[in-house]
Order: C-alpha cells, then structure tokens, then sequence
C-alpha cells in the first residue's frame, strides 16, 4: 500500500510539474519555432548543394590531397577567426537580425562568383576565397543560431526539438546530395565543363537564402536581457573566456568535440578523395559514387536523429556523448579497412548513424546547463573548436593522403580515437567533468526537478503520517 501511494504521489507530482511548465511556455512557440527550423532548412539546403558540388569539382579536377586540405582551411578556419567575435554578438545583439546580415551576406558573395564563372574565369583561387568568406559568415550565424533556439522553445521540449531539428537536417543532407549529383552531372554535360556545371547550383543557393531570410523574418525575436549591460565586447570576451576556462564539464567538452574533428571528421573529409582513387569508375560514375557516399551517410544521420528524438529524449546525455565517441573511432577504422565500395557505403551510412547520438545531446546538455546571458559565447568557443580542429587535422592529413595511402590513415585515426576518447572518460579529470555533467542534467530539466521535489515531500509526509 506504501509502494502504491508514493508511486501516486510521484505521478501526481510529475502531472502538476508538466502542466504548470506548460502554462509558462512563450505564446506561440511551436509556430515560431516551425518557421525558424524551415528557413534554416531551406538555407542550409542550397549551402549543402554548394558544398558538395565544390568539394567534389575541387576532387575531380585535381585528385590531390594539398588541394583539398586547402579547401578545408578556407572552408573552416575563418569561421574559428570570426567565432570570437559572433559568440558575443550574439549575447549581446538581437540574434535574428545577425542570421539574416550573415545569410544575406553569404548568398551575396556566391552570387558574384557565379557571375565572375560565367565569364569564364574559374581560378581556384577565386573558389578558396569564397570558401573563407562563406565560412566567416557561418562564425557569426552559427552561434546565433544555437543560441537562439533554446530562446524560442521551452525547455522541456529542447532535447525533442533538436532531436527533430537534427532529423530535418539529415533529410535535407540526403536530398542535397541526390539533388547535387543530378545538376552537377547534367550542367556538366550542357554547359560544357564541372566548372560550368557550379554556376546554376550557386545561383539555386542564393534562392534559397532568400526564403530562409523571409521565414525567418516572421519570428518575433527580442534581444536577450542581460544582467551586466556596462561591460564592453572585449570585456565580454574575457568573460567568456573565465567561463569556460572555469567550468570543468565546458573545458571536458570541448575537448571532446576537438578529439573528435580532429581524429574523426577531418579524416572522413579524405573519403571522397579515396572513392574516387581506390574505387574510380570513371568521371560520370564517380560522381554518382561520391552522391551515393553522401546520400548513405545523410541517410544514416536521418534515421539516428529521428531515433535519438523518439526514443532516446530522456535517457542520459553524457551517456550518449561517450558512446557515440568511442563508436566513431570503430566505424573510421572499418572504413579504413573496407574491401570493396558497398561495405565502404556501408561504414558511411553507420557514422551518419552515429553523429546525432553525439551532436543533439552535447548541444542541448549547452543549452540546458548555460545561462542564456552567456549561450551565444559559448557555442561561439565550441564554432572555435570545431572550426580549428578540422583544418588542423586536414593541414596534416591532406599532404599525408598524396604519401601515404588513405586506408592506413583512416586505421591509424580510428585507433588513435578510441584510444584518446577512452583516456578522456576514464583519467580522474575526466570522470570528474562526467560527474558533474550528470548532476548538471539532472537538475536543469525544470519538470523533473520538481517532480522529484513534490515526490521528495509527499513522501517524507507519507513516512511521517
């Protein structure tokens, strides 16, 4: 009879908790949020068509490593620049209006290359700068972005929407690929050339950041209140500095994401440059072959998401993290050693798996456990880490990749990975940072902080009844 009363009172006590969360939710959130996630959608659709049809020409024309590990600096370490900068913009400015100067702001730049193309002039030069000026304006849209979700949706629902933010994504990474591979293929055959063939895909990416801008446009959006307002940018820099420096959980974490595009992502941006060497099948099949890579992988990432949004919202965030780690170190290694294209597929489309078990509970463990006040600079330093990580890793593997072959890179990252993963969970500093990231998630669920509060009194009363 006890049993049954405090299983009551804990039901009881969850029901009021939700119902009381749910009363203070913002007035029309879900349809704020439901415009937001589209324009992001739509804008990150034709960014997605630009970047694989560049990487891939880049692939095609060249087939060498320093080129590509070029693309990558380019591509990502301006984004790590201007990431000091975004994350306290975004803490300090209305968050809506950077997205839409960085959105307008990068289709403008696409835009004028696709007109300097269609003069004729296709110097990779003018690609790279491009490249670096797309990725500078992702350092000031990318923790906006991150910030600004947990702004425009309750709490309790964080996990769910980004859960579904991360399957929304992952369909649009599996039909960007298809799409891509169809217009590169076919403008390559009419406009005479894979440089030709980039023209009508970059102006398809101006589109669509004009409707991501107009979608975004109608979420009202207020700058976030912030207890401090006398401090300067570099004051706040500092700051934020202190903050991260000064969290152990932070500090753990990023040291994760780091190990984790160092070891993992850098090497797999090497995977288009070994389909096309230790699988070719001639130009036109190549290109249907570095689709399938793409498609198998967003295919993967699609379902993971979906997964991890229905099935996974409420299990243990840092559980995920640690296995999804040490996952990813496996799966590189099987890449490494995969006889023939299909089971090399098949690894593609298990690390696509993996990625949303890593990247939805690391960000929302962020965003639940950091003040607002202080969001925008903390995705800002971990847009620094991941931004950095990457070409690092690629400044090193790319020349590597023209010495030695690919294969053996990918084995001997994927040891490395499980190995440092391992070492980073299992050392004290890290069990510590672990612990503290648990405790951390357990008490910034509002509704189950107080459901476990009401039970906690029902049940002294019961006991003392």
């Amino acid at each position: 009879m006890r049993d049954d009363d405090e299983t009551t009172a804990e039901t009881t006590a969850e029901t009021d908790a939700a119902v009381t969360a749910a009363a203070s939710d913002p007035p029309h959130w879900l349809r704020h949020v439901i415009l937001f996630l589209s324009g992001q959608t739509a804008s990150l659709f034709g960014s997605m068509l630009v970047q694989y049809t560049v990487f891939w020409y880049l692939t095609l024309t060249y087939q060498r490593g320093d080129i590509m590990a070029l693309a990558a600096v380019f591509g990502f370490l301006p984004q790590a620049i201007v990431s000091i900068f975004g994350g306290v913009w975004a803490d300090r400015h209305n968050r809506k209006y950077l997205i839409i100067a960085a959105d307008a702001g990068i289709a403008l730049t696409t835009l004028t290359l696709a007109l300097v193309m269609m003069t004729g002039y296709d110097g990779v030069w003018l690609i790279f700068l491009t490249l670096a000026i797309r990725s500078a304006g992702a350092g000031i849209q990318t923790p906006a972005v991150s910030a600004l979700i947990p702004q425009i949706t309750p709490m309790r629902n964080l996990m769910r929407v980004n859960g579904i933010n991360g399957s929304i994504q992952s369909a649009m990474a599996l039909l960007a690929p298809a799409a891509a591979g169809a217009l590169f293929a076919w403008a390559a055959t009419v406009w005479g050339g894979s440089a030709a063939a980039l023209i009508p895909i970059f102006f398809i990416d101006v589109v669509t950041a004009v409707i991501g801008i107009a979608l975004l446009a109608l979420v009202p959006v207020t700058t976030v209140q912030r207890t401090d307002t006398t401090t300067g940018y570099f004051a706040d820099l500092v700051e934020g500095v202190r903050y991260v420096t000064g969290h152990a959980f932070l500090r753990w974490l990023l040291a994760l994401f780091a190990i984790v595009f160092l070891l993992t992502v850098a090497p797999s941006n090497l995977t288009p440059l070994m389909l096309v060497r230790s699988f070719d099948a001639g130009e036109q099949q190549n290109i249907v072959n570095l689709a399938v890579l793409e498609v198998a992988f967003s295919v993967g990432m699609m379902l993971g998401g979906i997964v991890v949004a229905s099935l996974f919202a409420r299990r243990s965030r840092i559980g995920m993290i640690i296995a999804s780690s040490l996952v990813f170190g496996l799966l590189t290694l099987g890449m490494g050693l995969s006889p023939t294209v299909w089971i090399f597929f098949g690894f593609m489309f298990l690390v696509g798996l993996a990625v949303p078990f890593f990247s939805t509970p690391a960000f929302t463990l962020l965003q639940e456990t950091v003040e607002p006040e202080r969001q925008g600079r903390v995705f800002g330093f971990v847009g620094i880490v991941m931004a950095v990580a990457m070409p690092l890793g690629m400044a090193v593997l790319g020349p590597l990749a023209d010495i030695i072959a690919i294969e053996v890179l990918l084995i001997a990252t994927g040891i490395l990975t499980f190995v440092v993963v391992g070492a980073a969970v299992w050392l004290p500093v890290g069990r510590r940072a672990v612990h503290a990231a648990r405790e951390a998630s357990r008490v910034s669920d509002p509704a189950a902080a107080a459901a476990a509060a009401d039970a906690a009194m029902h049940e002294k009363a019961l006991r003392e009844g």
